[in-house]
């Protein structure tokens, strides 16, 4: 049976979780992915925890094929040019402004492929004030508010024991993706840039819970230490069958 995205061509320069799942996510629905790594090592998802890591590369490069450009090498460079002239949808998450100090920036990507779809993935956008910092999903699973309202009352911020911010973020990426190959297919006839931060999806997340008044008003006012921490209906703990007390 044919699949929705069949005879889409996707190139995935990202690195680790987010850009890496927007790509298997059009993977799954048919696109053809081709996954281009460093040679100095390949992505650095391969050897993230060691012989344990290799489970999560399995998962989230299933379906892709795999070539290594050195980007910082002209040749490498040509390469990529050569791969983007027949793409429909470029995936990248270097720290912004990597790709132009490269020359290869939306504006000649654009120029080279006209009906091209560049996916920026970063920590906190392509502009604004942080563009330049550091930006993995910790970092932004505890700016955006998720990790206070978290866990216990008595306890610390808790963190996700997944890679949650990276999650939301290709999936709200693949979104958008899918959003603006319609617009090139039935409205422009041209492709554009698509800017993707970790930061935003969680955030709006966040303000939903806090403008449909969730938990204690966005934590504006003071919990009791008896409370949940958490900002969602009733989180509390209850006791499973095997655990209440036999009369």
């Amino acid at each position: 049976m044919s699949r929705a995205l069949e005879g889409l061509r996707v190139i995935d320069c990202s690195r680790l979780i987010a850009g890496g799942v927007l790509a298997t996510v059009l993977a799954d629905h048919g696109a053809d992915v081709v996954k281009v790594e460093n040679p100095r090592g390949g992505d650095p998802l391969r050897t993230w925890l060691g012989d344990r890591g290799q489970l999560w590369w399995k998962v989230y490069a299933r379906g892709k094929r795999s070539v290594t450009l050195n980007l910082t090498n002209p040749r490498g460079q040509d390469l990529l040019k050569r791969l983007i002239r027949d793409a429909d949808v470029f995936i990248e998450n270097f720290v912004p402004g990597t790709l132009e100090k490269w020359g290869l920036g939306p504006d000649v990507l654009l120029g080279l492929n006209r009906r091209l779809i560049v996916a920026r993935v970063s920590g906190w956008g392509q502009d604004g004030p942080y563009r330049d910092r550091p930006g993995f999903g910790t970092m932004v699973e505890a700016m955006s508010g998720f990790a206070i309202t978290t866990g216990q009352a008595e306890g610390p911020p808790t963190l996700p024991s997944f890679p949650m911010a990276d999650m939301v973020a290709a999936l709200a990426g693949a979104s958008a993706v899918l959003a603006a190959l319609r617009h090139r297919d039935q409205v422009s006839g041209v492709g554009q840039v698509v800017d993707i931060s970790l930061y935003e999806p969680l955030l709006v997340g966040r303000a939903l819970g806090v403008h449909a008044g969730v938990g204690r008003r966005a934590l504006q006012e003071p919990r009791p230490r008896s409370s949940p921490r958490r900002s969602a209906l009733r989180h509390q703990r209850f006791a499973g069958r095997q655990q209440r007390p036999r009369r």
